[in-house]
């Protein structure tokens, strides 16, 4: 979902649950009105009306019960009056009653006196009247102010947020590769910004340039140090190639070949952290390859990190797969797995298995325990027990280079039986 319009739908459902909050409160508020107006308009006017009858009529018995536009008595003195009574009222007791009459509810008041029993029946048009005009059209009118008010409550609140969304909108699409500061300018916000929006967006902006000028010296940097780093290596290697030609003493051979051995290392550690200086795998150029091909290749780069060793490097093809992603990071990944196994293995077998989604390399070299299990993929960890160390950033540069193409790395290891490390390719296919 779009930041806009999840903070524009959550602003919309916090007004309209207030609304629903606030009318459902007004509500219960009028019906409670409701009931108290009938209670003190009408009952309690039907009471008072009858006291004041029958003080009336101990003054002037021929005192007439009480008949106006909003109320009917009628006074039964004997059995024959009672006849001529209606016959919703003559069950009645005394006290407060609600009789249905044409198909409306009237409020009735029965009280006893000295000369006979009085019923007061309270028109029912009167007191629909009056409960619409002290209590409907109040709630009609409260609605509407709150209905209004709140409507432009949400107005002002999205006015006053469309620049923050603006903003919001504007550094999801940039791209540090190819930056656009001025999709950040204050100036080029869709609305007017107060003053915090406009310090926010000038702080994004300054942010946004200095990323800018960090990805150019970025860039500098890893064309710079592919070309100064590799130039060097090359040399050392086609000398220590030339060397190894040579009729030379065996100690100065075996020199020879640390040289050549240290010169490989280098150039794949070199090589894999420059593919970790790029931003981003969309940095590097990705192309259809056959991974068993690539597998290959590291397991013959391999080799002589072996030699003088009673270890066997083979490669075992249980299924061929491809990708289609940077051979580079395929190759980094893989001959690193490959160079740690030969490096920590003394004797024995290292074995690589392609499978139709996965490579395995398994040792028989000296184990990990537990602790340096879990610490293995640390930068610069190296194991206690190898006569020969590396630096200790193979594995690191394995989990990163996983972990950014989504290439999952496992590892199992046991002390004193051997390693074994499995890379999976979600995005492998049948080749």
């Amino acid at each position: 979902m779009p930041p806009q319009t999840g903070i524009r739908r959550k602003i919309w459902t916090v007004y309209v649950l207030q609304v629903a909050a606030i009318s459902l409160a007004t509500i219960l508020g009028v019906y409670a009105a409701a009931t108290v107006l009938e209670d003190v308009l009408i009952k309690r006017a039907l009471a008072g009306e009858a006291e004041f009858y029958w003080q009336r009529l101990a003054h002037d018995p021929s005192a007439p019960v009480p008949v106006t536009n909003n109320m009917t008595g009628y006074l039964v003195r004997d059995a024959a009056e009672r006849t001529r009574l209606p016959d919703l009222l003559r069950a009645l007791a005394p006290g407060y009653h609600r009789i249905q009459r044409d198909g409306a509810v009237w409020p009735v008041w029965v009280s006893d006196g000295a000369a006979g029993r009085l019923y007061l029946v309270f028109n029912q048009e009167q007191v629909g009247r009056l409960a619409f005009l002290f209590g409907f059209m109040p709630l009609i009118a409260v609605l509407l102010l709150i209905y209004v008010t709140t409507w432009l409550t949400y107005r002002a609140s999205r006015r006053a947020i469309s620049p923050v969304i603006a903003l919001a909108r504007a550094v999801r699409e940039w791209d540090p590769k190819h930056p656009d500061l001025a999709a950040l300018d204050p100036r080029h916000l869709s609305s007017d910004p107060d003053g915090d929006v406009e310090t926010l967006a000038r702080a994004l902006h300054g942010f946004a340039t200095r990323i800018e000028e960090f990805v150019e010296r970025e860039q500098n940097f890893t064309r710079d140090a592919s070309h100064e780093l590799r130039s060097p290596l090359t040399v050392i290697k086609v000398a220590a190639d030339v060397l190894a030609e040579e009729e030379l003493a065996p100690f100065s051979q075996r020199a020879v070949e640390r040289i050549r051995r240290a010169v490989r290392d280098m150039e794949a550690m070199i090589e894999a952290f420059l593919l970790l200086a790029r931003e981003s795998d969309t940095g590097l150029p990705q192309e259809d390859f056959r991974a068993n091909d690539a597998v290959r290749e590291e397991v013959e780069r391999a080799q002589p990190l072996l030699e003088g060793k009673p270890v066997t490097l083979r490669l075992v093809e249980q299924a061929a797969f491809g990708l289609h992603a940077p051979p580079k990071v395929f190759a980094a990944m893989v001959g690193n797995l490959i160079r740690n196994a030969c490096l920590y293995t003394e004797a024995g077998e290292v074995e690589v298995t392609v499978g139709a989604d996965f490579v395995r390399v398994r040792d028989s070299g000296i184990g990990m325990s537990e602790d340096e299990l879990r610490q293995a993929f640390q930068p610069y960890f190296r194991g206690n027990r190898s006569a020969r160390g590396g630096y200790g950033v193979g594995l690191s540069l394995v989990r990163r280079l996983s972990e950014r193409f989504g290439w999952p790395v496992e590892m199992q290891s046991t002390l004193g039986a051997g390693t074994t490390a499995t890379i999976r390719f979600p995005q492998a296919r049948a080749v």
